[in-house]
């Protein structure tokens, strides 16, 4: 049985913009206005404006709350300072990537968790599971909360002409209640696209007005509203990991070259501890196939699932491909053989039906922004 998606607090708003909008996990959401590539470009050398509404908010609470997600999750929650963020993951009891998460520290016992929009469900449901036995509660928070995102270089002028909250004082994976434009908002800066800025939650009925008012902040400035389409582009650029391609169940953090989000060293057990200490064991035995870039040398775009090959044997296979506005050519991430993996590898293509295109191997990311 088919069900209707959810809709954004700003549905209305991005129809009238004329956006293009698609289903994504479960959400109508805006995948472009007009050109992706304008949209990318603007993020890169202006300014872009996000609706991340789809994004799945799960409040913690309780004077346990910090041990609980210290059991839950694969990172030290206890060390994660008031008013800081940490990037970390939930596993299964294999170790097999759940999700990848934000968890913010709100007060001295309030934390909230930012899940993804396809696994926001699956995340409360562990949460839920793993809870009992501490004082902490879990608390499904998604209709709290509107998410709208300024990202790039001319996003602290566009936030600072609406807020007088302590931008400068604001770093990278924080974040602080403040009013902007006039709404109460909890401001982070916790970007997903290579590039320096702010995320805004808000509550829903606030939404519109934010949007509007950021929007006239930012014209000149740039600012333009961005899609899905655009996210994706900017942040396979900046070799960011997207979950259900670099990242999922078959892998465990160390598999992703992730290892170091994962905290041994931390009090007391956590899901997933011995499947990990095994992984890490293999990982320094046996390096798993490693998460590498690849540029084309010619036009053809790689796709997701496409295979990795050299001497006429398959080396790993493409997660993420797309063609990038600024390098100007096709790139990807893909997971290959460890032997394959060194910048400068010669010998590598991607079967693309059933012919080689010949591509280099770099490090990621394949762009960084100048700071």
């Amino acid at each position: 049985m088919s069900t209707a998606p959810r809709l954004t607090a700003l549905d209305a708003l991005h129809r009238s913009l004329g956006a293009t909008m698609t289903d994504f996990a479960g959400w109508d959401m805006p995948l472009r206005y007009a050109s992706e590539r304008d949209e990318h470009n603007a993020v890169r050398t202006r300014a872009g404006l996000f609706d991340l509404s789809h994004m799945g908010e799960i409040t913690v609470t309780g004077p346990e709350a910090a041990a609980f997600l210290s059991y839950a999750l694969v990172g030290n929650i206890a060390t994660v300072g008031n008013g800081r963020a940490r990037y970390t993951m939930i596993v299964q009891e294999d170790g097999g990537i759940v999700d990848d998460l934000i968890v913010y520290r709100l007060g001295e016992t309030e934390y909230m968790v930012v899940a993804n929009a396809g696994n926001a469900q699956i995340v409360l449901d562990a949460l839920t599971a793993r809870v009992g036995g501490f004082d902490a509660e879990v608390r499904d928070d998604r209709d709290a909360y509107a998410l709208l995102a300024v990202q790039g270089p001319e996003s602290p002028a566009i936030m600072k002409a609406v807020t007088d909250a302590d931008l400068d004082g604001l770093k990278y994976y924080a974040g602080l209640p403040g009013t902007v434009a006039g709404v109460p908002a909890l401001i982070a800066r916790t970007g997903y696209t290579g590039e320096d800025g702010f995320e805004l939650f808000v509550a829903p009925e606030h939404a519109e007005q934010l949007w509007r008012a950021l929007t006239e902040a930012g014209a000149p400035h740039g600012l333009i509203p961005c899609g899905l389409s655009c996210r994706d582009t900017l942040r396979l650029e900046a070799g960011m990991p997207l979950y259900g391609h670099e990242l999922t169940t078959a892998l465990t953090p160390f598999d992703a070259g992730l290892g170091r989000v994962v905290k041994f060293e931390k009090e007391g057990d956590f899901v997933g501890r011995e499947a990990l200490t095994a992984a890490a064991e293999r990982a320094e035995t046996a390096p798993p196939r490693k998460l590498v870039g690849l540029i084309a040398e010619g036009r053809r775009v790689p796709r997701a699932g496409f295979p990795v090959v050299a001497d006429g044997k398959v080396i790993g296979e493409v997660t993420s491909g797309a063609p990038s506005p600024t390098l100007g050519k096709p790139i990807a991430m893909a997971y290959v053989d460890a032997a394959f993996a060194a910048p400068g590898t010669g010998g590598v293509g991607v079967d693309i039906r059933g012919t080689h295109e010949p591509y280099e191997v770099v490090a990621l990311p394949f762009y960084k922004r100048q700071k």
